[in-house]
């Protein structure tokens, strides 16, 4: 593959996912990736002169929205198969000149561009924040009375034995049932109790990335009573823990600091909330390798399906900082969730403007001048 082609998924869809789904080959990913080929359930293509890969990207990207690929869909053996020769025969696609195309592609660049930055600057945040709690809670070294780190400075550790490890002086260790105020497994749905079409969003085990981290991009939604929607739905700080699944994914939890309105969550998630510590700090504890190994003992099931009892749970140790401490780093995490729900309100603001903006300016309703400047 080079730089510009394009692939277009022609084989096994999902039961809920049509094929046709597309992508473009980037110089990022072949920086990262050396040599790409491409599988047999895809196809990849390359356009002529005159031709804007990324316009022709875009306008594939319209189609599949649109669901016309689903009338080329056929089946061998089960599995979902895109006609893709017959598909490009009946579609048609404008013949316009390449600045007008080029125009195009710069104004949706923009947005994607704002996008990545954003979610760019996010990260960042994230990361800074997984440092932070690094520095404070596992190296000891968060600020002293005079400003200085603690362990570093000659302050007083002690020898605890449920951790085999020294910790500050006045610190405790407390079983998680010692210090957990609730705990709440979300709602059962079957899956034909999902649709595209319900009024409320969904969370489910998938939808955790293992890293401490949710997505919202590919949201199942439900419909739901209202006293459902009022013991399950979804607010700021919520941290969410995976109790069933496979091995690789339960254990997973996350801390909520985006979601829509009304957005319930899954019965294989717990939520649970906390005394003496934030679930901010409890959401960067979960995702140390010392959690990790301290949660995979306490795993039960078969090879397929497995499991994290409560009371299993609240034995694990979790180390409590003093109460002054812990302010102080509330207060260094306020500002971070509060930065990172106005940049994620602003992704998801831009995704609207460029989802909307794309099939007006494919089907034209949208003009675009081919002497438009880059600004």
């Amino acid at each position: 593959l080079q730089v510009g082609d394009i692939i277009i998924e022609k084989s096994g869809g999902s039961p809920t996912q049509s094929t046709g789904r597309v992508s473009l080959v980037s110089q990022e990913l072949l920086d990262h990736a050396g040599a790409v080929i491409c599988s047999n359930f895809c196809t990849a293509f390359r356009v002529k002169k005159g031709w804007n890969p990324l316009y022709v990207y875009y306008y594939l990207q319209f189609i599949y929205n649109l669901g016309a690929f689903f009338n080329f869909e056929g089946k061998t053996s089960g599995i979902k198969n895109l006609q893709l020769d017959a598909a490009f025969a009946a579609i048609p696609i404008e013949d316009i000149s390449e600045s007008i195309q080029n125009n195009i592609v710069a104004i949706l660049q923009g947005l994607e561009r704002k996008i990545a930055i954003n979610r760019q600057i996010n990260q960042n945040l994230e990361a800074m924040a997984k440092q932070l709690y690094d520095y404070w809670f596992m190296q000891f070294d968060f600020p002293n009375e005079e400003g200085k780190p603690y362990k570093s400075s000659g302050g007083e550790m002690v020898w605890n034995e449920k951790l085999k490890r020294e910790i500050p002086k006045e610190w405790e260790v407390l079983n998680l049932g010692q210090i957990t105020t609730s705990y709440q497994q979300g709602l059962i749905r079957s899956n034909n109790q999902l649709s595209d079409s319900s009024e409320f969003g969904y969370l489910k085990m998938g939808d955790l990335d293992g890293k401490g981290q949710y997505s919202l991009q590919k949201l199942a939604r439900t419909n739901a009573t209202s006293e459902e929607v009022f013991l399950f739905s979804l607010h700021k700080g919520d941290f969410l823990i995976n109790v069933r699944n496979s091995k690789e994914i339960v254990g997973k939890t996350c801390l909520i600091d985006y979601v829509e309105e009304n957005t319930l969550f899954n019965h294989m998630l717990v939520r649970m909330s906390f005394d003496k510590v934030t679930s901010f700090y409890m959401n960067l504890l979960f995702n140390t390798d010392f959690m990790y190994r301290a949660m995979d003992g306490l795993k039960q099931g078969t090879t397929t399906v497995i499991a994290l009892y409560q009371e299993d749970l609240y034995r694990l140790p979790i180390v409590v900082p003093t109460k002054n401490v812990m302010d102080t780093f509330s207060i260094i995490e306020k500002s971070i969730l509060n930065q990172k729900e106005l940049l994620t309100n602003e992704i998801i603001s831009l995704i609207k403007q460029r989802d909307e903006l794309l099939p007006l300016l494919m089907n034209g309703q949208v003009s675009v001048n081919s002497d438009l400047s880059d600004d």
